[in-house]
């Protein structure tokens, strides 16, 4: 999937510091922790005690709009359930609550890794199914293996 970008002005993340590590976010009143990585796009993961009872619906799209995010962010809560389990709900910028998240994926391992969270393979559930992520070594590409599945079919008018 490609080598993480943990520098703040590439992800981009406005923060001081020459990482996003556990950097504070004032949302609503109160101020969260998180971890910010690039995939090629931005993201911002949160750990949380249980994911089931994190209102991200209400928080994604405020964390998503932030302005310390000059392009948005996708928004991942994390519930570790061991070093080498996770499980993540997404909120993808512009699209909202999402089954799943590729890149996602990859910037909750890297962020596990960052935090001393968990290791370095991880098995990622989310909620259109499980997930493989491995960051080898610091500052080498990060690896996804899972199914993938047809969900929808359209037609674009033409």
């Amino acid at each position: 999937m490609g080598r993480p970008v943990l520098e703040p002005a590439e992800i981009p993340v406005r923060c001081d510091g020459d990482r996003a590590v556990e950097i504070p976010i004032a949302v609503d009143g109160g101020t969260l922790r998180m971890t910010c990585v690039g995939m090629g796009n931005p993201h911002a993961v949160l750990y949380v005690d249980r994911v089931a009872d994190w209102p991200i619906q209400t928080f994604g799209p405020k964390i998503e709009t932030h302005a310390m995010f000059p392009r948005r962010v996708n928004v991942h809560i994390v519930e570790v359930r061991s070093p080498d389990e996770v499980l993540v709900r997404t909120w993808e910028r512009g699209s909202g609550l999402t089954l799943a998240c590729g890149t996602g994926a990859c910037a909750v391992c890297v962020a596990g890794v960052l935090t001393g969270r968990t290791g370095r393979r991880i098995l990622v559930h989310v909620p259109g199914g499980d997930l493989e992520a491995a960051w080898p070594k610091d500052a080498g590409p990060v690896y996804l293996t899972g199914p993938i599945e047809e969900v929808f079919t359209g037609e674009w008018p033409g």
